[in-house]
């Protein structure tokens, strides 16, 4: 039997798993009438947002997939494959947001019994999300082998239009999403928090909703859209780079070259159901007890999908240096997560001095705030240089490529632990609008804590990711046109270097648009809630009712009309790049991008994960608590870093993926073609 027919059915129990935790979600108790409905406003509002953005994002896939059917030695099957791609993440999306908004209310009623019991609601509606990634994925990517093998040639061309589907997307949704829920969070906490000095998710602000809604159409919608886009990429650059493998004797056929990292996939599924169900904890509200729960999941997952790994190369008669490509990977993954972990959390790390900062002013907590996001620069390239170079030594190019299938084997129970972040957190709020004892919404502060946490880590992992797939596919387009130690590329070459510069801006052009869009979108609702609280008598005492709707309407128009700008420009200039200064500058503007863009996220990432709790310490009552000048200081500095670990950040992961994968698409159109400077 043919090996792919094992990750078909892997994919097949991984769907059926998600379906059995989403009905497991959906039997759940809904709560009061006050949380049904205070949940079906940000149902109604996130599926608004969602279909919306789907509309547009349908436009763009069809200009798209009629411009690849009539480009040269691409042709019809490419732009197949391409809508395919755009289907599938889109799916992915929808499924697992789908159930994310119908699960926070039952988080909430599920806190007021334990807070076990809060846990595994929250969780497995975000392993609804985490499953339903890496089996719509692995299915998709084994459609297209089942439908292309047959011709290795035609296959390796058709095969990356399903990852630039997949891209397209992703960066519309993670772009969009990041806009709305940074403009609806920073509108809410300047307003509420700063201006009024009411709590956080207090009834009584307008822009609450929406920032509810912005917490699933950015950080489930847009995060499983990123990490869809990371997984099927990565697999479908180690297929590309097939013939590498054979040249340096990993494998005896292209055919075993394809089916490694299928396999590697397929192992981590079934890891990921595994890990899934060893996620429970006790029911005292303690920060580490309820990491250790995540982490048992997390790292027993990575550990069998080891011994799956094992088993693949023995059974595949592949060179054990294979194996440790793919342990590198996994390895790094861990750590950069751990890393990520230590700068942002206040448990310990540098975050507490960002909180200290905090007394003296929201100056001096940007100050040291950006500081932290620096530093935080330094390990997180180290493990990754480590990686490619041990990667490289054991498997070539095609090890560095299976090194980012290692990373991502087990996003089945990585995304889940990052999903269920907003599901806690909307549950905290709802709790908070219907007045439940203060017990539960403790439980729900300490679920929401860790969802902070598994947030910053998930971000983390999501950046190394991206960097070993981005570099992954790079060395598949370079592999494509000919660029090899042969023909290698020329730092003298005056294209090359107009490139690298090309791709060293695109990350500051990036980020500037998507936080002036935020920034737009932000001055929009901010003014919008300053109004209500002006005008609507009553606001403050209870009688009167915000108009939450208002400000959903405002966050979706601006985030959908800002996104299409960034998300135009990834797609254009490596196109424009490539065919004028040709396959060599595109080259070189693909590291430029690639090392640039992977500093900037990995700083903003960080820097705004540090803000973030340095703001959650003081709530706890330190340095003056909730309500005091240094709160106010370091809810300021909140608002800085929440478009750069929300926005900015996370979507340069999506660019750097899309441009190179953009780039290994056109591959057979630029293989002969020569730049003005030729």
């Amino acid at each position: 039997m043919d090996p792919i027919y094992y990750a078909v059915i892997a994919g097949v129990l991984g769907l059926i798993a998600a379906a059995s935790m989403a009905a497991y979600v959906l039997r759940q108790d809904e709560g009061s009438e006050r949380m049904r409905e205070i949940s079906s406003a940000i149902k109604e509002g996130a599926m608004a947002f969602l279909s919306r953005e789907y509309r547009i994002m349908l436009v763009f896939v069809a200009v798209i997939a009629l411009a690849l059917a009539f480009i040269p030695n691409l042709g019809g099957w490419v732009a197949f494959a391409f809508v395919f791609g755009a289907i599938s993440s889109g799916l992915a999306g929808f499924v697992g947001m789908s159930i994310a908004i119908r699960a926070n209310n039952r988080t909430a009623a599920a806190a007021e019994k334990s807070l076990n019991q809060g846990l595994r609601v929250a969780f497995r509606a975000g392993a609804v999300m985490g499953l339903s990634v890496v089996s719509i994925g692995i299915i998709g990517l084994s459609i297209l082998y089942f439908a292309f093998h047959m011709d290795a040639a035609q296959f390796v061309i058709v095969i990356p239009g399903f990852g630039f589907g997949a891209s397209l997307v992703a960066i519309f949704a993670r772009a969009g999403g990041g806009i709305y829920t940074k403009a609806a969070d920073t509108g809410a906490d300047l307003v509420g928090k700063v201006e009024q000095g009411i709590p956080e998710d207090d009834p009584r602000n307008a822009a609450v909703i929406a920032d509810f809604v912005g917490d699933n159409v950015g950080d489930v919608a847009g995060m499983g859209a990123d990490l869809f886009e990371s997984y099927v990429d990565s697999i479908i650059a180690t297929i590309t780079l097939a013939t590498v493998a054979v040249t340096a004797g990993l494998v005896v056929s292209e055919e075993t070259a394809w089916y490694l990292p299928m396999m590697v996939a397929t192992g981590g599924i079934i890891a990921a159901l595994i890990g899934v169900f060893l996620v429970k904890v006790g029911d005292k509200p303690e920060m580490k007890a309820l990491l250790n729960a995540l982490r048992r999941g997390t790292f027993g997952a990575s550990i069998l999908t080891a011994i799956f790994a094992a088993l693949t190369v023995y059974f595949l008669d592949a060179s054990w240096g294979v194996l440790w490509a793919i342990l590198t990977g996994l390895i790094a993954g861990v750590l950069i997560g751990e890393s990520t972990n230590y700068f942002t959390s206040y448990e310990f790390g540098p975050t507490r001095g960002v909180a200290e900062a905090s007394q003296t002013g929201a100056g001096t907590n940007i100050t040291k705030g950006f500081a932290v996001g620096l530093m935080s620069v330094i390990p997180a390239i180290i493990i990754i240089v480590i990686a490619i170079i041990v990667a490289y030594y054991f498997g070539d190019m095609y090890g560095i490529a299976i090194a980012g299938v290692g990373m991502l084997s087990t996003l089945g129970v990585t995304l889940a632990t990052d999903a269920y972040g907003p599901v806690a957190d909307n549950a905290g709020g709802i709790v908070e609008m219907s007045d439940l004892p203060p017990e539960v919404r403790d439980r729900t502060d300490a679920l929401d804590s860790l969802g902070n946490t598994t947030a910053a880590t998930g971000k983390g992992f999501a950046i190394g990711a991206a960097a070993l797939t981005a570099l992954a596919l790079m060395l598949s387009y370079s592999n494509a046109v000919g660029i090899d130690l042969a023909n290698p590329i020329s730092l003298l070459d005056p294209a090359v270097i107009a490139g690298i510069f090309l791709g060293v801006m695109m990350p500051a052009l990036f980020c500037a648009l998507t936080l002036n869009a935020v920034g737009r979108a932000s001055f929009a609702i901010i003014n919008e809630v300053r109004r209500q609280f002006r005008e609507i008598k009553g606001i403050m005492t209870g009688e009167g009712k915000p108009e939450y709707g208002k400000c959903v309407d405002i966050a979706t128009k601006a985030a959908l009309k800002e996104m299409i700008l960034p998300g135009l420009l990834t797609v254009l200039i490596p196109v424009i790049v490539g065919f004028t200064l040709g396959k060599f500058a595109l080259g070189g503007f693909l590291i430029g991008a690639v090392s640039a863009s992977f500093l900037m996220a990995v700083m903003m990432s960080n820097s705004g994960g540090s803000w973030d709790n340095a703001k959650k310490f003081i709530e706890t009552g330190k340095l003056g608590g909730k309500g005091s000048d240094t709160h106010k200081a370091a809810v300021v500095g909140d608002t800085v870093g929440d478009p750069f670990k929300d926005t900015s950040g996370p979507s340069l992961n999506i660019m750097i993926k899309l441009m190179t994968m953009i780039a290994l698409v056109l591959a057979p159109a630029l293989v002969n073609m020569n730049g003005i400077l030729d």
